[in-house]
């Protein structure tokens, strides 16, 4: 069920670490086989800031976008992440909040809706980028389409090198079918989600 009441407020982003940029990115590899350990909320958090949080007072954020239009949406499915009711959660730019919309989660519709990529239930989090075309069509026409994309590689990089930092990985999951993800996820109905991230530990 879709549930608009409950938020979860996160902690306050880390600013800093203690791995450089240039180790995060020599580090970097695709992982599709997780520990049977949980997350915490607070990296999950830090994972999700770093896709699409507030950097500025002016309302930037922490990847480029064309125009500043922001096409993307974060969602994230939630097995097992300490303190987090299991379910999925809608990012909160704004207050760096979750929202829930979905109590539970149901690992194997994941699997499904991925094309059976089964190693994808072991990751306690899956976090889906998701995009509103509109947002940057409505300024740039159908260009604006690729900018979204473009914006989602981004934030996905993003992601991959702030799991590195934090000790976790992670990976890049193009394929499945958009309806099953929508479908699963509970997306709104203009949300198009672009790409999957399973994160957990290595």
């Amino acid at each position: 069920m879709r549930d608009k009441t409950q938020r979860v407020k996160l902690a306050t982003p880390r600013q800093d670490g203690s791995l450089s940029l240039e180790r995060c990115i020599g580090q970097r590899r695709s992982v599709r086989s997780f520990r049977d350990q949980a997350l915490t909320k607070d990296e999950l958090g830090q994972l999700l800031w770093a896709a699409q949080g507030l950097t500025g007072s002016d309302g930037g954020r922490a990847v480029p976008s064309a125009g500043a239009l922001y096409p993307l949406e974060l969602y994230a499915a939630a097995r097992n992440v300490t303190s987090l009711a299991a379910g999925v959660y809608h990012y909160q730019v704004s207050s760096h909040e979750l929202l829930l919309t979905t109590s539970g989660h149901d690992p194997k519709a994941l699997i499904h809706a991925a094309l059976g990529q089964d190693w994808i239930a072991g990751a306690p989090a899956c976090i889906c980028i998701a995009a509103i075309f509109e947002r940057t069509t409505a300024k740039y026409g159908e260009r604006g389409r690729g900018y979204a994309y473009m914006e989602a590689g981004h934030a996905a990089e993003n992601v991959m090198l702030q799991a590195v930092a934090l000790g976790l990985a992670t990976t890049m999951v193009g394929a499945f079918s958009d309806a099953e993800v929508e479908r699963v996820l509970r997306l709104r109905p203009k949300d198009v989600p672009l790409c999957l991230i399973p994160v957990g530990r290595p």
